[in-house]
């Protein structure tokens, strides 16, 4: 078979590149291009969408990170006003920051807490903390208003208003809102709807100083919740908004149209009726602002003392915020009648040696326009309400012719009042000259025309007394007229100040407290603060020291010149006169007549020591120098402590601490704090416990035989003594020393009953002599003497009370009386006559201190 030859290929050339035709593109379909273009996008969005979800998470990290903790407010308690009352239950004072009323929620009508929630948060009962809706509505319409210079305008639910004003605070930023929604939907989480709205309800701030609902219905319409209309509560729920632009009181028809509002949007939420709604929007809003209180209107000084201790005891916090309850001792009628013998006292020593100072000021206008000039003069602090500024109109040889002003009520016209100042009621007024340093005021001439006192346009205080007799320490002259209806008197402001403390010897509590002139004056209180030398006043702790010895109160000293060598020279006390009788006197009658020279002997006799160490004992000092010249009252102290260590003279030698609150309780009612320092056994228990039984854990500090000793010697001080002043009149029992410190800078006299201890302080702020011969028994003892007589009036005489063991002996004193004398038993035959001043020679003496009378 013939197979033919295979056929032979031709060998493929390849073309010349040059000759090569460009290959055609293939053609895609315009679905995959699109697509290849979706694909980049959604990448794109895939890589923004991630690094927005890794920065939303670090961004919600760390706001979370900076959240404050939330889990407090289960058990928030809003702060506060606390009250403090006297012993009578009368309010004194209200110590707030914020004036709040707290209401639980219960106790919260129902138909107001809708009246808030369909004002502020119409969805509050669905939404988690957020309402998203709310939000939205909030942008489109800010989107809208954006350029119109209108305020923007939120979406915060009442859960995000209660994070912002609880814990993220208010500054307007971005960063604060996420804080406050992230924070809201977590309280959601955590607390129920009823709580987060009662924290609402009782901490958000309506206008008039008022912090919550109950609060604010007082402020606006001095009523309870319950006694609130449908149109009142509406009103307070508009409030919130602007509570300043809304008071019915400045912007009535704001607030009316505000009101309306609310009454719509409660309308809408099916609150009420239209009925209801009609009614309310018919009603006007009468507002009747709260009036607080009535407070008691004396004891500044006292209630200052109280809110320090406090503070002390509870913190600043606690104390303004914490709803306490404090129950103190003042007596309110016995401190008015405290305080007004006060300023009688120094008002009677600055009409004797003060002086005329001058006026308050210059009026330019003299007999014309004066009404204007004299209301745009400040009330000078310290004036007395009887008291009222005036202004020279027309001045005579012997009158003077002022004008002054009246008002029905604060709000009222000033209405002009005149009357007359006659120059026989001026006979105090002499003009004061130019002293130096610590010497007394120095007085010119008795004014003898009117021109000597007064000139015209004079601002100056006066009373308006027509059948006021002359002013304290002026003797009526001998040819003047008879009383005139239009006579006033001249009157200023001492500046010699004072200070009084009234007290149960049995208990301690402070009945009284008077710190000055005046509290409006001066915040200073000179009866618990001020530290001034006691003078003679604190002899009573030498002679007990001597007492407890054994030293009966009939042992004989030498009333004869000391001298004691010092560092700085010779030292030689002396008696008050600058004389001593040169023999020899009983105990009992140097502390009577206040003899220095015998008390310098006994405190050497004794060691001071002893004398020291009895003055700490008592409270009056402590750490005392060990110096001679403190046996005369040469240390400091302050009448505070004067009154609680003579305290322990009449109550048996118990120690005495001083106390001003009873007790204070609680928000809840809870006592909290207790001064009693007795302790009831049974209290508790009821009928079938018996009968309770105290016991007293008053530490014992002397001797009650040796306490019962010192209170007699000093209840004849006052019967006999330098004290006379202080029980004239009274036909009671009271025993005192007076005290009078070297240039009389100091007069003091400290006297009791067995009812009530009295410390009375007189001097200079500025430590400068008050005058010769004024002594404490001229100046504080007839203050003193009022002071008893207010707070024994209608009470029977009572005696001291002797203690087991005491012997009392009839004896006659060297002045030739008989008396009972108190003796430790076995000592009633035991006095002696020492002819030196013991064995304590070594004892160390500064000069030139201590006390005269």
């Amino acid at each position: 078979m013939n197979t033919p030859p295979p056929a032979i290929e031709a060998p493929v050339v390849p073309p010349r590149p040059d000759k090569i035709a460009p290959p055609t593109p293939p053609k895609r379909p315009p679905f995959r291009l699109f697509g290849g273009f979706l694909r980049s996008l959604f990448i794109l969005a895939a890589v923004v969408a991630l690094g927005g979800s890794v920065a939303a998470y670090g961004l919600y990290r760390s706001l979370e990170a900076g959240l404050p903790d939330y889990r407090w407010l289960a058990d928030y308690s809003p702060p506060q006003m606390s009250r403090i009352y006297a012993g009578d239950s009368r309010l004194m004072a209200e110590l707030a920051a914020e004036r709040r009323v707290f209401v639980p929620i219960e106790a919260i009508p129902r138909r107001l807490q809708q009246a808030f929630i369909s004002a502020e948060d119409q969805n509050f009962e669905s939404h988690r903390g957020v309402d998203p809706v709310a939000v939205m509505r909030a942008i489109i319409t800010n989107i809208e208003q954006y350029g119109t210079g209108r305020r923007m305008v939120g979406a915060s639910t009442i859960t995000q208003q209660v994070a912002k004003n609880m814990l993220v605070g208010s500054d307007r930023t971005v960063l604060r809102k996420a804080r406050e929604a992230l924070l809201a939907m977590r309280l959601e989480n955590a607390l129920p709807k009823s709580r987060i709205l009662e924290i609402y309800l009782n901490e958000i701030f309506l206008g008039a100083q008022a912090y919550g609902v109950a609060a604010a219905a007082q402020a606006y319409f001095n009523k309870s919740l319950e006694e609130l209309t449908t149109s009142e509560m509406a009103f307070l729920a508009a409030l919130p908004k602007a509570p300043n632009n809304y008071n019915p009181l400045r912007f009535p028809e704001q607030a009316r149209i505000r009101r309306n509002w609310v009454l719509d949007r409660m309308l809408d939420d099916g609150v009420i009726t239209a009925a209801e709604a009609s009614a309310a929007r018919a009603e006007t809003i009468l507002a009747r602002p709260f009036r607080r209180p009535e407070v008691v209107p004396v004891g500044g000084h006292f209630t200052e003392d109280v809110r320090r201790e406090l503070i002390s005891r509870f913190g600043q916090e606690q104390t303004q915020g914490g709803g306490l309850v404090v129950r103190t001792s003042l007596d309110p009628a016995l401190q008015a009648a405290t305080e007004v013998a006060l300023r009688n006292g120094l008002l009677a020593f600055d009409r004797r040696r003060g002086g005329w100072r001058g006026p308050l000021a210059k009026s330019a206008h003299g007999a014309t326009e004066w009404l204007p000039a004299l209301e745009a003069f400040g009330r000078p602090p310290g004036m007395l309400p009887e008291w009222r500024q005036a202004v020279v109109i027309e001045l005579r040889e012997r009158e003077a012719r002022v004008g002054w002003f009246e008002r029905a009520h604060s709000r009222a016209p000033a209405e002009p009042r005149t009357g007359t100042i006659l120059l026989e009621d001026l006979a105090w007024a002499r003009p004061v000259l130019p002293s130096q340093g610590v010497q007394p005021v120095r007085l010119g001439n008795a004014p003898r025309r009117m021109s000597d006192v007064l000139a015209l346009g004079d601002v100056i205080m006066i009373e308006p007394a027509p059948s006021a007799a002359p002013a304290a320490g002026t003797a009526p002259a001998r040819n003047a007229p008879a009383a005139r209806a239009d006579r006033v008197l001249l009157r200023q402001i001492p500046d010699v100040e004072g200070a009084v403390v009234a007290l149960d010897p049995n208990t301690g509590r402070v009945l009284a407290m008077a710190g000055g002139w005046s509290f409006e004056r001066s915040q200073f209180n000179r009866a618990s603060q001020a530290l001034r030398q006691p003078g003679s006043s604190f002899k009573p702790y030498v002679y007990i020291a001597a007492l407890e010895q054994g030293i009966p109160p009939n042992q004989r000293f030498l009333d004869g010149g000391v001298e004691v060598a010092t560092p700085q020279g010779v030292w030689r006390p002396g008696n008050y006169g600058g004389g001593s009788s040169g023999g020899y006197v009983t105990m009992r009658n140097a502390l009577e007549r206040s003899l220095n020279l015998v008390t310098v002997r006994i405190a050497q006799d004794v060691g001071m020591d002893r004398v020291s160490e009895t003055a700490a004992r008592f409270g009056v000092i402590e750490n005392m120098p060990r110096f001679l010249s403190m046996s005369l009252g040469a240390g400091e102290t302050t009448v505070l402590r004067q009154a609680a260590a003579y305290a322990s003279f009449v109550n048996g030698g118990k120690r005495v601490e001083p106390t001003l609150i009873d007790s204070v309780q609680d928000q809840r009612g809870r006592v909290i704090w207790r001064s009693s320092n007795r302790e009831c056994a049974g209290c508790a228990s009821g009928p079938e416990g018996g009968p309770p039984r105290f016991t007293d854990n008053r530490r014992q500090i002397a001797d009650p035989i040796a306490a019962f000793q010192i209170t007699s010697i000093l209840q004849g001080a006052v019967q006999r003594g330098t004290g006379a002043r202080a029980g004239a009149g009274l036909n009671r029992p009271v025993a005192g020393k007076t005290g009078t410190t070297d240039d009389y800078k100091d007069n003091w006299f400290v006297g009791f009953t067995p009812d009530i201890v009295i410390a009375v302080w007189v001097g200079y702020d500025d430590p400068r002599s008050l005058g010769q011969g004024e002594t404490g028994g001229t100046n504080a003892a007839p203050i003193f003497r009022e002071v008893l007589a207010a707070a024994l009036q209608g009470s029977p005489a009572v005696p001291f009370r002797a203690p087991p063991g005491v012997a009392l002996v009839r004896i006659q004193t060297d002045r030739g009386e008989t008396i009972l004398e108190a003796f430790r038993p076995g000592t009633e035959n035991s006095a002696t006559m020492p002819t030196e001043m013991g064995s304590g020679a070594a004892a160390r003496v500064d000069s030139g201190l201590g006390g005269l009378y």
